[in-house]
């Protein structure tokens, strides 16, 4: 069955008849005018967060750089315009990344050894992993005085951290000095930034965690037990001698002040008896009759309290022995 074309030119009798549609040319002039105006109301205005600044280029050459809120610009691309976050905190992460971040993040770090991974002073081997907390301080020297300021910034960050890792042990690296090492990388970080004028301000280094590689970890944890043993056998053998050297130490001081007291004592005591004879002496050269009978009369009192029985008896008088019980005690 043939079908019928849609159009036949042999049904136009006369093509005198022929009229093509008639084109409005004024509505299509002024949808374009709409349109323009459009794209240069559009591109003449833009806005900018609280926490960023505007960096305006006309023709590729910086110009000026514009605050948050409402701003205007040369249309059709004579100005640009880039946005720059000045204000808010950014973060580098080191050996590892953040693959859900929440109250609960989950980190991995698979596939970042070549970043973690580095040789200590001491020629041991180390997995770092650090955080860099910054800002961008300078949008200008962000944009155009360094290509690709963040790239070469996350290199600075990983040299200063094998730098400093390299100059010491791993212990410091893995326990004690892992703040100092934060320190150390952020201060020498700010230096170079400063220098290569990235516009960058570092705000933290944050050790996340160091560790020896997972081949050696079994042999690094049993370094460390035997580490901590010896520590412990020191810290007990230190005890001992705490307890017993300052005993004896105080044992010895105390001797030797009882001596001292002793001794200021026998002196004393010497002074005082050779006072007390001068004293006497002196006494009897004034009146030596009278001394020497005080001094006898002092002296038998001294020695007649020590005799047991005592007889006084007249030295003219004759046979009073009958008058004596010898055989009982009593003094006389």
């Amino acid at each position: 069955m043939e079908q019928k074309p849609p159009f036949d030119f042999k049904d136009f009798k006369d093509f005198k008849d022929f009229k093509p549609p008639k084109i409005n040319f004024k509505a299509i002039a002024a949808a374009a005018v709409v349109i323009l105006v459009l794209g240069l109301f559009m591109s003449t205005w833009f806005t900018i967060e609280p926490e960023e600044v505007g960096v305006v280029l006309q023709f590729g050459k910086y110009t000026r750089t514009v605050n948050p809120g409402l701003n205007f610009k040369l249309p059709f691309g004579i100005e640009q315009v880039y946005k720059v976050p000045i204000e808010r905190q950014l973060k580098l992460e080191f050996g590892f990344r953040t693959t859900q971040p929440g109250v609960r993040s989950r980190y991995s770090g698979t596939g970042y050894q070549e970043e973690s991974l580095m040789l200590t002073g001491d020629l041991n081997a180390a997995e770092v992993e650090w955080i860099v907390q910054y800002r961008i301080n300078d949008p200008y020297k962000f944009l155009f005085k360094v290509r690709n300021a963040e790239k070469t910034f996350r290199d600075i960050n990983e040299a200063v951290m094998r730098n400093i890792v390299g100059d010491r042990t791993v212990d410091e690296v893995i326990t004690f000095g892992r703040q100092e090492v934060a320190d150390a990388v952020s201060v020498k970080t700010q230096e170079l930034c400063d220098q290569y004028e990235l516009g960058i301000k570092v705000d933290q280094v944050v050790l996340q965690d160091a560790n020896a590689p997972k081949p050696v970890q079994p042999a690094f944890n049993e370094v460390n037990e035997a580490e901590q043993e010896k520590e412990k056998l020191i810290n007990q053998a230190k005890s001992e001698y705490n307890k017993i050297i300052p005993k004896a130490r105080g044992e010895a001081q105390r001797t030797i002040e009882e001596a001292k007291g002793y001794a200021l004592e026998r002196v004393n005591s010497a002074q005082g008896e050779a006072s007390k004879f001068s004293s006497v002496y002196n006494e009897y050269i004034k009146a030596k009759s009278v001394t020497r009978q005080r001094i006898y009369l002092e002296t038998m009192n001294d020695v007649l309290q020590k005799v047991g029985r005592k007889l006084i008896t007249d030295e003219d008088a004759t046979g009073i022995l009958p008058l004596f019980q010898l055989d009982k005690g009593g003094d006389k």
